[in-house]
């Protein structure tokens, strides 16, 4: 169990490419997205993991995670139970400083999207911004993967 303190940003252009260590494939559904708490299931590459998130603090940068790594065929095997609705994207990870983000590159129905996180230890920390980041959306719930997942962004 941990407490997940992060910000979100639209990201401007595709530079943060070239500066990726790493990319990942990400398929994710949910079997609960009630506003209260979130049971995701999701498989990054050839692993599965099960996630549960708590609702967000006033701002949305802080709340409650939990995560269990479960073998690729049970997260499979989880699908078949999700609610409508399922986020495909590419994760790229970018280290700057002493931080990394993760930009997540939708497709599918939301492809287009474009949404960069940094996880902080704390909410006031300070950290650098790329010049391809854009306007902040922390807090802004259409943006959040189970909302995304009912309301697609070529929807909007």
């Amino acid at each position: 169990m941990s407490v997940e303190i992060e910000r979100k940003f639209l990201v401007s252009s595709n530079d943060f490419k070239d500066q990726a260590f790493k990319k990942v494939y990400i398929k994710q559904g949910f079997l609960n997205s009630h506003k209260e708490r979130v049971v995701r299931v999701r498989i990054k590459d050839n692993e599965g993991f099960l996630t549960i998130k708590g609702p967000s603090n006033k701002e949305g940068t802080t709340r409650f995670e939990w995560e269990k790594q479960i073998s690729k065929s049970e997260a499979d095997s989880l699908f078949h139970l999700c609610e409508e609705g399922v986020i495909e994207k590419f994760r790229y990870l970018v280290k700057i400083e002493n931080h990394i983000y993760e930009i997540d590159e939708f497709f599918g129905d939301n492809e287009g999207l474009v949404i960069a996180e940094i996880e902080l230890n704390s909410e006031n920390e300070a950290f650098s911004k790329p010049n391809w980041l854009s306007k902040e959306v922390t807090g802004d719930i259409k943006y959040y993967n189970s909302n995304l997942s009912k309301l697609p962004y070529k929807k909007w």
